[in-house]
């Protein structure tokens, strides 16, 4: 089905609304066309490829466009606010983050209900998008470990000493008293995170060697009995069927009477390894020590923002307020970063940050008024 399967409207019924609206969406499917260029310079083999059959895509629509329009296409407009921003951050980054980007901007198109884009381009767009999604869950996939320790890390230190800092505050103790607490808190927290993650990533390590067949194990093979075949037993503990194993079993040891060598792969189960390496690439990524230490600065950035305040000798409301005011916008970003990712609204996404961190704050900051209360 061709791009302009519509018939082109009389010049004289068209009307300026629509000549605004359509040389609206010329400019948006330039600067589109243009991102995915300047995506897929940045990309190679596949990927690259990918990218630029979405801009010849978007290259279709605007053609559909400007025959439209004729004449009256005048001078390129520019594409809207969030097109151009787009377009900037790809030029100047690439990365997982302007995909997850593109992926909202075509899931923005109007194209369904456009009376004059035709049910080629409407569905293009719905297709683009799935596109796009499968290339941001690549880097999602890659970024997933780091991602993580990030966001929590991070989160974990503006709302746990935010929360501290406004519950001592509110208990009427001097700032001083505060600004220690806040301090003690950044480091405690900082090393649990940090001992925490090491510990985890090295446990996580250790299972999966423990997991991992011992290369040595195959040097018993040329010994075993044939008739017996313990090997179909490995098989078998590993989750092949009895007759799976056994035939698997009954190639190797041909096998190997025929060439007289042995890989000592053949003690592996090929979808069990498969699975091993795909969870070992996510949830292991980096070293332990690596882990540990990226998950104490994490921590430690953000549990020094609500004490800045206090490092900059404000003291009483005013530091509460100030503190309050800096973990609030750290949380929106982290928020918004996170929806980005994740494909969806930014704006929920920072708000439920937000929301979150100052309700915990929140509930520490009206124990504290009560302690000191109590104790005054």
């Amino acid at each position: 089905m061709p791009e302009n399967d519509l018939p082109a409207p009389d010049h004289a019924a068209r009307r300026p609304a629509d000549i605004r609206r359509w040389r609206r969406y010329l400019a948006d499917e330039r600067a589109e066309a243009a991102t995915y260029r300047d995506l897929a310079s940045r990309r190679s083999g596949e990927e690259r490829a990918v990218l630029l059959a979405l801009a010849d895509a978007e290259k279709r629509h605007e053609q559909h466009w400007l025959d439209l329009l004729g004449d009256d296409a005048g001078r390129p407009l520019r594409g809207d606010l969030r097109t151009r921003m787009l377009g900037v951050l790809a030029r100047r980054f690439g990365g997982v983050f302007v995909l997850a980007l593109a992926q909202r901007a075509e899931a923005r198109s109007t194209y369904g209900s456009e009376e004059f884009a035709t049910a080629t381009m409407a569905a293009d767009e719905q297709i683009h998008e799935e596109v796009v999604r499968a290339l941001a869950t690549r880097g999602r996939n890659r970024m997933s470990g780091t991602f993580r320790a990030a966001v929590f890390g991070a989160n974990d230190g503006l709302v746990s000493n935010l929360a501290l800092v406004l519950g001592i505050g509110a208990s009427g103790v001097s700032s001083q008293t505060v600004l220690l607490t806040g301090i003690a808190g950044l480091l405690a927290g900082a090393l649990s995170m940090g001992a925490g993650e090491f510990v985890s990533v090295r446990s996580q390590r250790e299972l999966l060697e423990a997991s991992t067949p011992d290369p040595k194990s195959a040097t018993a093979l040329p010994h075993l009995d044939v008739d017996a075949n313990e090997l179909a037993l490995v098989y078998r503990a590993r989750g092949m069927a009895m007759d799976e194993a056994q035939g698997r079993a009954d190639r190797v040891l041909a096998g190997l009477a025929a060439t007289g060598t042995l890989a000592p792969e053949v003690l592996h189960d090929e979808n069990a390894e498969a699975a091993t390496d795909a969870d070992d690439d996510l949830e292991t990524h980096g070293t332990a020590w690596g882990a540990a230490i990226s998950s104490f600065c994490f921590f430690a950035s953000g549990a020094l923002i609500p004490v800045l305040p206090y490092l900059l000798g404000l003291t009483g409301g005013q530091a509460i307020f100030v503190a309050s005011a800096l973990v609030g916008v750290s949380l929106l970003i982290t928020g918004a970063i996170t929806g980005l990712l994740s494909g969806t609204s930014p704006w929920s996404r920072a708000l439920r940050q937000l929301a979150i961190g100052f309700g915990a704050a929140a509930v520490t900051y009206v124990l504290g008024l009560l302690f000191g209360t109590t104790v005054g």
